[in-house]
């Protein structure tokens, strides 16, 4: 079984792809650099897929973290003191797209990755040195190799801002348009929510260049190991208000794979406006997302509002050659959060859009239990619905959006909100066994739509493992928005899956909502 990660360690550093540009000069374009390089290695895409391969062919070597009780003890709080030299930064002084800088290892990441500069088909290694920060409080130089390595790196827009970092397992994320770091990325997800424990392979390995002819893009290439597979990813992300990622990956089993998850992300839900009795903390919501959006490849648009469930829940949404998905923060009211601290309002979106056909198989959202905003418990991703199998190869190609509003905003009303509460009719006694369900669409059609037609738009409202009644909806009085309800009674004490649109006539008003509605008493 899985559990929530420890956002904590994560939020550690919040603070046909092109041709690789080439560099000048053994200092790489940076004048009298302080980095010191390893030797020349011809490097290539191709190389790496070969490397991947070559990897997947043989059994999987866990190298044993060096200095590990050392590391144990640098924890999130003294992490924090170690201070990166910012002129030891890849292109501190120019010669690249966006200066880098590296992370320290600590309790939470004790693995080093190895960082290359790509110049023209060459790469070097950059080697580690602790010139490469200030110790503030503690001078854990001196208590570990001077040859450690780096857990990691992030690129910035100024000696003390980034947008993007890559830091733990295969995990990364970006500031996205607002500014404001929520969920990452994964490279994959393997075995989620499974009666075995969850494997989590790493980055192992990076090569960072510019890419030719775009002043605002950084390649990052990267090997992944695990105990079950290898991958070669290559990476070309953009800044230019919106953050956009166009990642290739080639993916070798080394075993047998129940669930591959690909393209996956990870954010965290505690709480929201359709989980109002879970809200322990003083805030009126706390979560990095509040719904899942799918755009299938029949052209349906999809809108699954997330649940913290009292147990581990894992809903698959069947497709083909889905034209995308991802997980949205569409409520941006700072009113409705009220943390000027952490920021929920302004938390990126990610949507997942695949490059060319994905075949068959489905979306999966895995929905994990959690009683604090430290863990993250919501995991979406791809599963192919051919078997993976040992010694076999997995092309993907997909393009990352990491935005305010997701980039292919549906032509139909949008849900903007769900509530939920007591069941029956205002001044009755209520029913015990009912929770009514209250839904707001925005947009689209049924911007344009008077009152006058509440008698004619139908919600149209299929529960599976329950039962539904008290069904209507109407125009909210001064606003352009159209509210839908309905009251759900489940059979026992299983979830009723709930699947609900406006329509009229034959015209389809709005995008499909669908919820899974959780009794709890």
């Amino acid at each position: 079984m899985t559990t929530g990660l420890s956002r904590r360690a994560v939020l550690l550093n919040a603070c046909a792809l092109p041709v690789l540009a080439g560099f000048s000069g053994t200092a790489l374009a940076q004048g009298a650099s302080p980095i010191r390089f390893g030797p020349r290695q011809p490097f290539s895409f191709e190389w790496l897929k070969s490397e991947a391969k070559r990897l997947a062919g043989a059994p999987f070597v866990d190298t044993p973290a060096r200095a590990a009780d050392v590391l144990d003890k640098l924890d999130y709080d003294d992490h924090n003191t170690i201070r990166f030299n910012a002129d030891h930064g890849l292109w501190a002084n120019g010669g690249g797209p966006f200066p880098i800088q590296f992370f320290h290892l600590g309790k939470w990441f004790k693995q080093p990755v190895s960082i290359y500069a790509v110049e023209g088909g060459d790469a070097r290694e950059i080697l580690y040195s602790p010139d490469f920060f200030t110790f503030t409080r503690t001078r854990w130089d001196e208590r570990l190799p001077r040859d450690l390595g780096f857990a990691g790196f992030r690129v910035m827009t100024s000696p003390k801002t980034d947008w993007l970092a890559f830091l733990g397992a295969a995990y990364f994320r970006s500031s996205g348009a607002l500014d404001q770091y929520g969920l990452s990325a994964r490279g994959i997800a393997i075995d989620v929510a499974m009666p075995t424990p969850e494997e989590f392979p790493r980055f192992t390995k990076f090569w960072l260049g510019p890419v030719a002819g775009v002043p605002n893009a950084v390649a990052i290439h990267a090997l992944l190991d695990g105990p079950s597979i290898a991958g070669a990813y290559r990476m070309v992300a953009a800044k230019a208000g919106n953050v956009v990622m166009d990642i290739e990956c080639a993916l070798y089993p080394r075993k047998d794979i129940a669930r591959m998850g690909v393209a996956p992300l990870t954010s965290m839900f505690w709480y929201g406006k359709n989980s109002r009795p879970l809200a322990a903390d003083w805030r009126p919501q706390i979560h990095d997302s509040d719904g899942l959006a799918i755009w299938t490849g029949a052209g349906e648009r999809i809108w699954r509002p997330l649940n913290n469930p009292p147990t581990v829940r894992t809903s698959s949404f069947l497709d083909k050659d889905p034209k995308g998905f991802g997980l949205l923060q569409r409520d941006r009211n700072f009113e409705n959060y009220q943390d000027d601290g952490v920021f929920y309002n302004k938390r990126p979106s990610v949507w997942v859009e695949p490059v060319g056909p994905w075949g068959e198989g489905a979306v999966q959202l895995v929905e994990i239990p959690t009683d604090d905003e430290i863990h993250d418990n919501i995991v979406p991703y791809w599963v192919p619905k051919a078997p993976v199998k040992a010694g076999s190869e997995w092309p993907f190609r997909y393009r990352l959006h990491w935005v305010a509003e997701e980039p292919f905003t549906p032509r139909l009303g949008r849900v903007v909100s769900t509530w939920t509460g007591m069941g029956g009719v205002y001044g009755q006694p209520r029913p015990k066994n009912k929770r009514k369900i209250v839904i707001d669409f925005e947009g689209g059609p049924i911007a344009d739509l008077p009152e006058s037609a509440r008698d004619t738009v139908e919600v149209v409202v299929t529960p599976a493992g329950g039962t539904v009644d008290n069904v209507y909806s109407h125009r909210v009085v001064g606003t352009k928005r159209w509210r839908a309800f309905i009251d759900v009674a489940a059979a026992g004490r299983e979830p009723v899956d709930l699947r609900l649109f406006l329509r009229l006539g034959d015209h389809t008003l709005t995008e499909t909502w669908l919820w899974q509605y959780i009794p709890r008493n």
